[in-house]
C-alpha cells in the first residue's frame, strides 16, 4: 500500500468513526439535506515537488424519517356531565421533515363504565390550546392534519358528548392515534422517493404513529323534591276542615358531584283551595307575591320559584299556605 493510499484510508475511517459517534437528535438533520464529501491525497513527486489529488465527490441526500408522539394535555380526568367535553392532546413531529397525520379518535376502550360519542377532531388555530368554537378548525371525515414541521407540535382536541344513563362518579378513556400519510409500519421501513424533494421516506422507532389516553370523569346531579303538608284548623286543632290553613313545604335536595343550571320550582295552588298572600318563603325567607328581585312569584294559580344553579350537596326549602275553601 502506498503512502497515498495510507493517508486515503486513514482519511475515511476517521470520518467514518466521526459520523458513528454522533449521538441521534429526535428531528436530526433536515430531510432533502445534500451531504457532499471529497477526499484529498498530498505527496512530493520523484523531483520533490509538492502535489494534491482530490477524490471524486460522493453525494448522499438526506432520507426523511418518519416518526411521532401524541400526549394527552390534560392534567386529570376531564369532567362531563349530560352534556359535552374537551380533550386536548399534543401530536409532535419527532421526524426531520414536515409531516401530516391522520387521527383516529376511539371511544371503546377496555374498562370503560360508559363509551361516549365523538362529535369531532379539531385543531388549535390560535395557539392558545383551548377550544374555542367557531375558530379552531374541525377536521372533516378522512382529513389530515397540516403538515407539522420537524420538532413541531400541533394541539388537537377530541370533542365528546356523553351517552344517556351515564352515572355519577363512572369513569371512560378514549384513545387518540396518530399516523403519518407518507406511511407506517416496522421501523426501517421504506417509503421509495416519497420523502422530502425525492429523497425516500423511513420509519422511524414509534412505528411512524403514536397514542395516547384522554381521561373523563361523570359529575352528574340528581335532583330530589320532596312535598309534604300540615294542617292548623279554626279550633287549634289539625283537622281538615273549611277555614283550615294547610303549609305546603317542598324540599328540593341536589345530589351527586356535579351541578344544575336554571332550577325552578312550581306548584298549582290545588282545587278547592285559596293561596295566602305573601306566605310564600324560601329557606325561611320571606318572598313577595309580585315579580320583583327575589326568587318568587305567586298569585292564586300558585307559586313559582326560580332558584337558578344549585351544585351537588344544596338543599332548598319551599313553603306557602292556602286556606281550604
Amino acid at each position: 500500500m502506498t503512502h497515498a493510499t495510507q493517508r486515503i484510508a486513514a482519511s475515511s475511517l476517521a470520518i467514518a468513526t466521526l459520523l458513528a459517534a454522533q449521538p441521534a437528535l429526535a428531528d436530526g438533520v433536515p430531510a432533502g439535506t445534500i451531504i457532499e464529501n471529497t477526499a484529498s491525497a498530498t505527496y512530493s513527486d520523484t523531483g520533490g515537488t509538492p502535489q494534491t489529488v482530490d477524490s471524486n465527490t460522493v453525494t448522499v441526500q438526506v432520507d426523511e424519517l418518519l416518526d411521532v408522539t401524541v400526549v394527552t394535555q390534560d392534567a386529570s380526568a376531564v369532567s362531563i356531565g349530560s352534556g359535552s367535553a374537551v380533550l386536548t392532546f399534543q401530536v409532535t413531529n419527532t421526524g426531520n421533515g414536515p409531516e401530516a397525520y391522520d387521527l383516529t379518535a376511539d371511544p371503546a376502550v377496555a374498562g370503560n363504565d360508559f363509551d361516549v360519542t365523538i362529535d369531532a377532531i379539531a385543531y388549535d388555530t390560535n395557539g392558545n390550546g383551548v377550544y374555542d368554537p367557531g375558530v379552531d378548525v374541525i377536521l372533516g371525515p378522512g382529513e389530515a392534519t397540516p403538515e407539522i414541521l420537524a420538532d413541531g407540535s400541533l394541539t388537537v382536541f377530541v370533542l365528546v358528548s356523553a351517552p344517556a344513563g351515564v352515572s355519577d362518579t363512572e369513569t371512560s378513556q378514549v384513545n387518540l392515534l396518530a399516523e403519518a400519510v407518507t406511511g407506517t409500519g416496522a421501523p426501517g421501513t421504506t417509503f421509495t422517493g416519497q420523502g422530502v424533494d425525492g429523497s425516500d421516506a423511513v420509519v422511524g422507532t414509534t412505528g411512524a404513529d403514536d397514542d395516547d389516553f384522554g381521561s373523563l370523569f361523570a359529575t352528574i346531579a340528581s335532583l330530589s323534591l320532596v312535598k309534604s303538608a300540615t294542617v292548623a284548623d279554626p279550633f287549634g286543632g289539625n283537622e281538615a276542615v273549611p277555614g283550615a290553613t294547610i303549609t305546603f313545604t317542598i324540599v328540593a335536595s341536589v345530589t351527586g358531584s356535579g351541578s344544575l343550571a336554571d332550577l325552578r320550582v312550581t306548584d298549582a295552588t290545588p282545587t278547592d283551595t285559596t293561596y295566602t298572600a305573601g306566605s310564600m318563603t324560601l329557606d325561611a325567607a320571606s318572598l313577595t307575591d309580585a315579580a320583583d328581585t327575589d326568587a318568587g312569584t305567586a298569585d292564586a294559580s300558585g307559586i313559582d320559584v326560580l332558584i337558578g344553579d344549585a351544585n351537588a350537596g344544596d338543599s332548598f326549602t319551599i313553603t306557602f299556605d292556602v286556606v281550604i275553601d
